[in-house]
């Protein structure tokens, strides 16, 4: 099995935390999406012969596609690929993007999983992060794809800046939990180099980000999740049982995926490869039947240390097993590096599983970083 990730480089306006590559310039569009369906053909080998188990559109705001833009490139990924008829195909949408009109036609596509982009649910903070939506799209929004038949939806949040008082923050959860949706991703704050936040606490416009806060928040929102019966499944993200995100899923159990459009990235179990984050050079570059790509061929080490970030970012932890399936003898050095963290409780052991404790997924990166080859 294999996932199609697709990126769609358009936003109404620029989030001020937002460094993911994006235009507010709609201007090469039509040419773009030419380009997209260029590249899901050329780049038709990169997978082999695995069935595609996930699409998702982001960006960007895949939200500003219409009906005919989706289903075309749905159906140019089946003419090269083979998809599961049970395939979880997502988009990604601001609330803003889904009234009534929006979410119907988007009900006549194969999309079946909506990612929406709340981030809070109070307007001054909405405005604080320049984001296009104000709190009233956001409960209706969700509301709106539950009653056109959309069962699985997921909601984003942020955590951990000035104005999000503890208060506030519990508001935001317990209306996830009133809107009863199966997800929740929920991410910190951090500062980027090269976005409007970055340079609003350069020139002291904002105060710095608090770490404290957003640990506080943090701990908050997984004693909180744990209570809603939601699983913790990935440090980011929370389902009910049995209701993970499959594609990010695939992303951290290390199954191949493929990415299409400026930015994107590709996996295949041997190879990394990113494309061009440029919209005029990608698309100039598809026209002359060329992939804008760079490629990374994986060493032994890459592939232990890929697998210690991203397993031990899950649920299901670290296999040591599937260590030393990487390189024989890779768990005990393994092990020696985590002494210092069984000794402060931040990991467990379970068999031959390593896991975070809820304290070590504060420190998950450290952690990880500190088990690397």
């Amino acid at each position: 099995m294999a996932g199609i990730y697709i990126h769609i480089p358009f936003c109404k306006q620029a989030c001020h935390y937002c460094d993911f590559h994006f235009s507010t310039s709609l201007a090469y569009k039509d040419d773009l999406l030419l380009a997209l369906h260029q590249e899901i053909g050329l780049q038709k080998n990169y997978l082999g012969s695995e069935t595609i188990e996930t699409i998702y559109f982001g960006g960007g705001t895949p939200s500003l596609l219409n009906s005919g833009e989706i289903n075309a490139i749905i159906d140019t990924i089946a003419r090269s690929h083979s998809i599961s008829s049970t395939a979880e195909i997502t988009l990604e949408a601001n609330p803003d993007d889904l009234d009534k009109k929006k979410v119907e036609v988007i009900k006549g596509t194969a999309v079946n999983r909506f990612s929406i982009g709340i981030q809070s649910f109070f307007d001054e903070d909405l405005k604080w992060m320049n984001r296009a939506h104000q709190a009233g799209d956001a409960d209706s929004s969700v509301k709106r794809a539950q009653d056109a038949g959309f069962e699985n939806i997921t909601i984003d949040l942020i955590y951990g800046y000035p104005l999000l008082t503890d208060g506030k923050w519990k508001t935001n959860i317990y209306n996830v939990f009133e809107l009863d949706v199966p997800h929740v991703s929920a991410y910190s704050m951090t500062v980027e180099p090269r976005t409007a936040l970055a340079a609003f606490i350069k020139k002291k416009i904002e105060p710095a980000l608090n770490e404290e806060q957003s640990a506080s928040q943090f701990l908050y929102l997984m004693d909180t999740m744990k209570q809603q019966g939601f699983e913790h499944y990935e440090i980011s993200n929370f389902s009910k049982p049995g209701k993970y995100s499959r594609h990010n899923t695939n992303y951290w159990k290390g199954v191949k995926y493929l990415g299409i459009g400026p930015s994107a990235h590709s996996y295949n179990g041997d190879s990394r490869q990113w494309n061009i984050s440029n919209n005029a050079k990608y698309i100039k570059s598809l026209l002359e039947a060329k992939i804008p790509a760079e490629t990374e061929i994986l060493t032994e080490t890459n592939k232990l240390n890929e697998y210690i970030m991203t397993s031990l970012r899950t649920q299901w932890g670290l296999d040591l097993q599937k260590l030393n399936a990487i390189s024989a003898g890779a768990s005990t050095v393994v092990l020696k590096s985590a002494n210092e963290f069984f000794e402060k409780q931040w990991i467990c052991r379970e068999n031959e599983i390593i896991y975070l404790t809820q304290i070590g997924k504060l420190y998950a990166d450290h952690i990880a970083s500190n088990l690397f080859f």
